[in-house]
């Protein structure tokens, strides 16, 4: 084989594709978030804990992609500004559920508006057949990938 047939052309490489879009949509995310005073990983979390009330520390940190510890930390400052509340102690184990608080939901309103926006924004020259077809081929590379891994492979799947 060639030199020139193990390059990749990334102007064709679903993978470089993938993280030149995933890097445009957080820029954007970043726009829209950062004049309501909320970072990425905050509006995650906070987006999180609306679906799903009650999500202990390491459930929110896989859900948001950032360790334990640093949801920890994030979870202490939500906490402070009022936004969630976390149980003093657990009622299970060790875990601690967290919930939104109504000035956490308020905030969360707000930056959910935006962060749908910066969607209708990347989705607006799709149509509803190709939006659909999008998130099921990003849902079945997500699958491919993930069945390739072990169990226990990465530890709690978080990043370090």
């Amino acid at each position: 084989m060639s030199q020139g047939e193990e390059q990749i052309d990334l102007s064709v490489s679903v993978g470089y594709l993938l993280k030149e879009a995933s890097a445009a949509l957080r820029t954007a995310m970043e726009d829209v978030l950062r004049p309501l005073g909320m970072t990425i990983t905050q509006y995650s979390c906070m987006e999180l804990l609306a679906q799903r009330p009650g999500l202990s520390n390491s459930e929110l940190a896989r859900g948001a992609f950032v360790t334990r510890q640093s949801m920890n930390v994030l979870l202490q400052a939500l906490d402070r500004d009022g936004l969630v509340t976390r149980a003093d102690a657990p009622a299970s184990g060790r875990a601690l559920p967290t919930r939104l608080t109504p000035a956490g939901r308020r905030r969360l309103d707000k930056a959910s508006a935006a962060v749908r926006s910066v969607e209708v924004r990347m989705l607006g020259d799709l149509t509803d057949t190709d939006r659909a077809q999008v998130g099921r081929l990003l849902r079945t590379m997500v699958r491919s990938l993930s069945a390739d891994r072990t169990p226990g492979e990465d530890g709690d799947r978080t990043p370090s």
